[in-house]
């Protein structure tokens, strides 16, 4: 076993394709001490607001009788996905961080559970709105507070209307079970954050999403194409992914002068292994690989086990964060690619 050991850490590249995921785990587990159990979860959402946090908090107790120990519910999904439409009454739904009671709340079943709980909301700062995520740790404590950094503006999502873009940075928790990263849906599709977040130390990397068809054009279908990309971060970074997504179609009525608009969304929340690979997806309804592209329309959540130490030793035996460059990044700095002198 110690000479297999040696084989896998001087050159898990070569043995990798002889190996599946889960045997490469297994064999880099000896010694390994913490294992952590993550959820993703998805449900509709209606103008019930009571409604939508009693089905959130019904995932939440669930997935932790099911064995979680961090839990991810979808971006906003106090409501519904209301920037479809421009319409001033929305800001209502906003609250501060200090004494916010959807925080509030989730923290007293975070403690109860003994969970972690990444949760989204609509944040108000004085004259500033945010797309924002509170980490609540196990204990119901709040150890940090994240600012969405990229806000999208197209048909159906025009997040730019309503909020600011984020202050905070790129923020990495370290929580009772792991220390984690999390972005909000439309970073997902920017790479910087994601290796921003694993070069501070992040360890699972986490994004409650909103994403569905395209009021414009519903013969475009992005699942596959926000899958990969996220797929990416993950086999990149050498770190699990978890991504939640809503379900269920949210419908908003013409206004004087505007357009309705409908999203269905796409669901399919997921969980990657650190190679990037779908290990668990839901509302997936066929034994084919990973993920299911058309995946059922159901509320629910699934679970994956991950041991963080076993995935540490592989990432340092790929040697991706010692042999990257810096010092020839400077381009990524700029908005056209172009030195400045």
């Amino acid at each position: 076993i110690s000479d297999i050991k040696t084989l896998v850490l001087s050159g898990l590249k070569a043995l990798q394709p002889q190996l599946d995921s889960e045997s490469v785990i297994s064999v880099l587990a000896m010694g390994g001490q913490r294992v952590v159990t993550v959820a993703a979860t998805q449900q509709s959402c209606s103008w019930d607001i009571e409604a939508n946090l009693q089905a959130a908090e019904k995932h939440v107790r669930a997935a932790a009788k099911d064995g979680a120990n961090i839990i991810l519910l979808q971006e906003l999904f106090e409501a519904p996905y209301f920037c479809q439409e421009q319409t001033s009454e929305h800001f209502k739904l906003a609250k501060p961080l200090e004494g916010n009671p959807l925080i509030e709340r989730f923290a007293k079943l975070a403690k109860e559970l003994d969970v972690v709980l990444p949760l989204s909301f609509f944040e108000r700062a004085n004259n500033a709105f945010y797309n924002s995520l509170a980490v609540i740790d196990a204990d119901g404590t709040v150890v940090s507070h994240y600012r969405k950094s990229h806000i999208p503006d197209g048909p159906g999502y025009q997040e730019k209307w309503y909020f600011t873009p984020g202050d905070t940075g790129f923020v990495v928790s370290k929580t009772k079970y792991a220390t984690i990263g999390c972005l909000i849906c439309w970073d997902q599709w920017f790479p910087e954050g994601a290796r921003a977040l694993a070069l501070q130390g992040a360890e699972v990397l986490f994004y409650p999403t909103a994403i569905g068809t395209e009021p414009q054009d519903s013969s475009l279908n992005s699942y596959q194409h926000w899958c990969r990309v996220m797929q990416g971060h993950s086999g990149s970074n050498l770190l699990p992914v978890v991504a939640s997504n809503r379900i269920g179609t949210e419908e908003f009525n013409a206004r004087p002068e505007k357009t309705a608009s409908s999203i269905t969304f796409h669901g399919g929340s997921f969980i990657t292994d650190y190679t990037g690979a779908i290990v668990k997806q839901v509302g997936k309804q066929k034994d084919d690989p990973f993920p299911d592209l058309k995946p059922e329309q159901t509320p629910g959540f699934v679970t994956a086990q991950f041991d963080l130490d076993a995935i540490a030793e592989a990432r340092y035996s790929w040697g991706l964060f010692r042999d990257r460059r810096p010092d020839l990044y400077g381009v990524l700095l700029t908005k056209d690619g172009a030195p400045k002198t």
